[in-house]
């Protein structure tokens, strides 16, 4: 039992670590946006070159439902680990296209096409990409710690996007603003590369999970399909959406957004905006395994109701004292109230969504709702923000998180609680 605890420990962290590189080659677009923005999309406003660079984060989530189609229903067949190797793979391309892309000055509307190309597959890569790690995690996790382990999908996703902001404080440091907004970007993309090709190692050695190894044996197994999924799981797949619809739009307005809102609205400068968020996001990382464990002992239903109720009534009134806020210390407070909030949904989504489906259509059914409800919810909402803002009704957008998440809250409060009626059969 010790040396399989052991091995199960390692496959975890092996698993987590590939995650982590992969969320940080998508969220250096979104942290590095700030200063290549007007190498692809030159304009007079800050505002509008931001919000067309928006727009092509927008668009790479557009492709997150084909990744997760495709790739959920390629790791039902071929197994996590394959689905998994394949997504960093797919990574790796899309990092390294924008590292050596070229500038708008130097090829015309060929910039920021391949941006976009880059995007798009990056888009497919990430699709599949967490409902690979989302079901390895879970299904690789012991029964009672599963809400413990399966955090570790969300520490992982805030692990990369504060790594991508780590590096771009590192560099901020290192370089100037203007060596920055020339060349030092491609650093970040050149670095993402890189550490793909290392995950595509680690992967290689992981073990497959004994759920997908069961279902792998059966001559008659059921197909996974997504007509199969909406079929036979039809309640299943509509939570899934209802659930992430609310958390998700938080969860990229809080972190995503949040870095924007601190320099445009707020006032602060790059570098103390880019800061704030990093410390807020450290935090919020060392709390995922924590409400992950609580979550074990008292259900699941209870967090997410947490996060449903504090984001409908407090998404409003913390956005608006942000506005307003000229100290780093009281911007930092209220950036991590809501990050806090959030993390009733964070913490133990990814493993409500495995709970829910058996293993031979698990992968699709975790990935492909929660990427359409992705694509909607939360790819738009940095473009919905900066768009309500360019027309000057900015705090529509803070009505908006609201009501989404009180959308979500009301799926919260009437789902079944998937602790005690988990489809994962194995410890």
């Amino acid at each position: 039992m010790a040396a399989t605890n052991t091995r199960r420990l390692k496959n975890i962290v092996g698993g987590s670590a590939g995650n982590l590189v992969e969320w940080f080659d998508w969220y250096v677009y979104a942290a590095f946006a700030i200063y290549f923005a007007e190498t692809f999309f030159p304009a007079e406003d800050p505002t509008v070159e931001l919000l067309q660079a928006a727009a092509v984060f927008a668009v790479g989530f557009l492709m997150r439902p084909i990744g997760a189609w495709a790739m959920g229903i390629y790791a039902d067949h071929r197994g996590r680990k394959a689905g998994l190797s394949l997504s960093v793979t797919l990574m790796c391309t899309g990092s390294l296209l924008i590292a050596i892309a070229p500038t708008y000055e130097q090829a015309g509307v060929l910039a920021p096409a391949v941006l976009l190309v880059a995007r798009m597959i990056q888009g497919i890569s990430l699709g599949g990409e967490y409902g690979s790690s989302a079901t390895y995690l879970s299904e690789m996790a012991g029964r009672d710690r599963r809400g413990l382990w399966s955090s570790f999908q969300y520490v992982t996703i805030i692990g990369g996007q504060l790594t991508a902001l780590a590096f771009l404080v590192i560099l901020q440091s290192v370089l100037t603003e203007a060596e920055l907004t020339e060349w030092g970007w491609r650093l970040a993309f050149g670095m993402g590369g890189v550490l793909a090709v290392v995950v595509f190692v680690i992967r290689r050695g992981l073990d497959e999970t004994l759920s997908y190894a069961n279902v792998a044996g059966q001559v008659d197994r059921p197909k996974s399909s997504s007509r199969n999924l909406f079929k036979e799981h039809p309640r299943e797949a509509l939570l899934v959406i209802a659930l992430t619809a609310g958390g998700t739009a938080a969860f990229y307005a809080y972190t995503i957004y949040m870095q924007k809102f601190l320099i445009n609205t707020s006032g602060f400068d790059k570098v103390t905006a880019s800061r704030i968020m990093t410390a807020g996001l450290f935090c919020m990382m060392l709390v995922q395994p924590l409400a992950g464990a609580i979550s074990d002992r008292v259900g699941r239903k209870p967090m997410m109701i947490f996060f449903g109720a504090s984001a409908t009534v407090f998404t409003y009134p913390l956005f608006v004292a942000l506005e307003s806020a000229r100290s780093v210390p009281v911007a930092f407070m209220l950036v991590m109230a809501s990050l806090v909030m959030v993390t009733g949904y964070t913490s133990i989504n990814a493993v409500i969504k495995a709970e829910l489906f058996p293993a031979h259509i698990r992968a699709l059914g975790v990935a492909l709702p929660y990427a359409l409800a992705n694509t909607v919810f939360g790819g738009t909402a940095e473009y919905v923000a900066l768009w309500l803002k360019s027309i000057g009704h900015e705090r529509w957008f803070y009505i908006y998180i609201s009501v989404l998440a009180a959308c979500s809250l009301v799926a919260y409060v009437t789902m079944r609680e998937t602790k005690t009626s988990s489809r994962i059969l194995e410890d």
